[in-house]
């Protein structure tokens, strides 16, 4: 499995906005052929910070997610919103399998 943390700080005032553009983002992403997860979390201490846990079956089918018309609109709308650039970071996932 292929899974990948994305790590995002966002602006304050663009909180709400970033939310909405992650659950349209989420509810088409986990429709995706080899989508395992698609968790959008959110920093319980920091609530500017959130993690986007998106697990594939293999790297061919996370690659292809970036392709998708709901992932470029995401990137798109959300590119103003965060306070630094977003940090995405490769695991393997081992279990389940």
């Amino acid at each position: 499995m292929h899974v990948t943390l994305v790590h995002v700080h966002v602006k304050p005032e663009a909180v709400e906005a970033f939310m909405e553009a992650c659950r349209k983002n989420h509810e088409q992403s986990v429709r995706e052929p080899g989508n395992r997860r698609f968790d959008v979390l959110r920093d319980a201490a920091e609530p500017n910070r959130f993690v986007l846990y998106e697990a594939y079956a293999c790297a061919e089918d996370a690659a292809a997610h970036k392709q998708t018309d709901h992932y470029r609109k995401w990137r798109d709308t959300v590119a103003d919103m965060m306070a630094e650039p977003r940090k995405g970071v490769g695991y393997l996932g081992l279990y389940p399998a």
